[in-house]
């Protein structure tokens, strides 16, 4: 399959390979006549060049020979060390046509130089006379190369005369082929390009009318395209999309139905449960019972078993009371006492409880139902399992914004397993015995009231007991108050 990627790829390739072919081109032709021209440019440059520093000796060798100074006699060396450097470079321009006089012009050189060194030799032995004889032979061969080099010059001006107007008349047709070449691969873009763009546009368009009928809730429109890239692809994903969501909108209506029929049910159901548990469980005749039976038990003397009903009785009506909201942590100390006293008529020494209670926090509120499991797991570890029992420590204290409430017990301890399953609510049991509302429970709806995660921290190990800390703001922002309350 062709993609669109692929034809992007193909359209810059050929235009590259046609714009570098084309530009390689005109950038090596440009380039070998500019050699060329530089290279003939160059013999014009030096000729001239040499006429001008023989004219320059002559001068400073006359001011050597007027004044015979240092800085005239390195003035006369350094232009001769210039001649004979560019006579070097002419020796180099011979060819068949101007060999002749390139060779005199290279003696001619030579000669002034000669004569140069010899009015300078004239001056340093004194002979005065003989040095301005040479001086004036040195200004007549320096005549003779200025002319000589008019000569090269006009020679080079014939021999190279064709090749400056092949040159002149390349350049121009250079010009038009450019302007012919950057014409047609302008042309050839335009075209493939509306070509390509008709090639992606027109499934697009067909997609959008498709989208736009969707949109619409006609599901019932084929998408079909007519492509062999990625938009027929994605015609055809669109298309699957399109059954797929009607399927969705039919099993939608279907589960709703489903769902509808299923609440009715559960209505029905709780409805069917409640009036059963209502004809089997009468609370205030249970506790009008209890209440009885307490007051019978103290008539006959048995104060202990009438202070046992009393409490079993006030533990059921807390129980029973709406512990979606929140208690204060008064009222749940009032009930963990009444359970320790039930567990202690139960295990009689063999439980054993401390406490130490900050008075001036049982104002706080509490989830209802929170302190009775933690209290009931350290009774269930510590002292149900040992014949000899176990001691609980229950403690509150003041930190600041926060109240802390301890549960410790002497007990075996638990694994770091065990405690981390805790900490991700995953148990409600300990030990095969129901802990009624567990850890985790407690753990989670402790989360909820303080709208926090860190409510908890559970210090243990096997072997040395195990303490339950659990943490209360003593202000909470209202919308988690509002939060938790809603959500019970």
């Amino acid at each position: 399959m062709n993609s669109i990627q692929k034809k992007i790829w193909s359209l810059v390739l050929v235009a590259l390979l046609i714009m570098s072919a084309t530009w390689f081109s005109l950038i090596h032709y440009n380039q070998k006549m500019l050699d060329q021209y530089n290279n003939i440019l160059e013999r014009y440059l030096v000729l001239n060049e040499i006429t001008i520093k023989s004219e320059d000796t002559v001068t400073a060798l006359n001011n050597y020979l007027l004044i015979p100074s240092e800085d005239n006699f390195k003035a006369v060396s350094q232009n001769k060390e210039d001649i004979q450097t560019m006579k070097n470079e002419v020796a180099k321009f011979k060819n068949v046509e101007n060999e002749l006089a390139l060779t005199n012009y290279v003696n001619l050189i030579d000669s002034f130089i000669e004569t140069v060194d010899l009015s300078l030799s004239f001056q340093t032995e004194a002979e005065t006379e003989y040095s301005m004889t040479a001086f004036n032979e040195a200004t007549h061969i320096s005549n003779y190369i200025s002319e000589m080099a008019l000569t090269l010059i006009d020679l080079e001006l014939q021999t190279y005369d064709m090749f400056y107007r092949d040159m002149i008349s390349q350049s121009e047709e250079l010009k038009q082929l450019g302007i012919w070449l950057l014409l047609l691969i302008t042309v050839g873009l335009l075209l493939f390009t509306y070509w390509f763009s008709q090639r992606i546009t027109k499934p697009v368009e067909k997609l959008t009318h498709a989208a736009n009928e969707l949109s619409k809730g006609r599901f019932d429109l084929k998408v079909e395209v007519n492509s062999s890239d990625e938009i027929a692809f994605l015609a055809k994903m669109f298309d699957r999309m399109r059954v797929n969501i009607n399927k969705l909108i039919s099993e939608m209506h279907h589960q709703a139905q489903l769902e509808n029929e299923l609440q009715q049910s559960r209505l029905l159901l709780k409805e069917s449960q409640l009036r059963n548990l209502q004809s089997q469980i009468n609370p205030h005749f249970l506790f009008n019972t209890l209440n009885t039976l307490s007051k019978k038990a103290y008539m006959e003397g048995s104060e202990e078993t009438s202070d046992l009903l009393v409490s079993v009785a006030g533990l059921l009506r807390y129980n029973l009371k709406h512990l979606d909201k929140p208690m204060t942590l008064n009222d749940e100390v009032h009930v963990m006492k009444q359970y320790i006293e039930i567990q202690k008529t139960r295990y009689t020494d063999r439980l054993t409880f401390h406490t130490e209670i900050d008075e001036s926090c049982l104002h706080i509120l509490i989830p209802g139902l929170t302190l009775q499991p933690l209290v009931e797991n350290a009774v269930i570890y510590a002292v149900e399992p040992h014949e000899e029992g176990g001691i609980i420590w229950f403690r509150i204290k003041d930190e600041g914004d926060l109240v802390t409430i301890e549960v410790e017990d002497n007990g075996p301890g638990m694994s770091d397993e065990k405690i981390q399953e805790i900490y991700e609510e995953k148990v409600n049991t300990a030990n095969g015995h129901s802990s009624g509302i567990g850890l985790s429970n407690v753990m989670k709806r402790l989360r909820l009231f303080n709208g926090m995660e860190d409510v908890m921290k559970i210090d243990s190990s096997l072997g040395s007991g195990t303490k339950v800390s659990i943490k209360l703001l003593k202000e909470r922002r209202s919308e988690i108050y509002d939060q938790y309350t809603n959500s019970g």
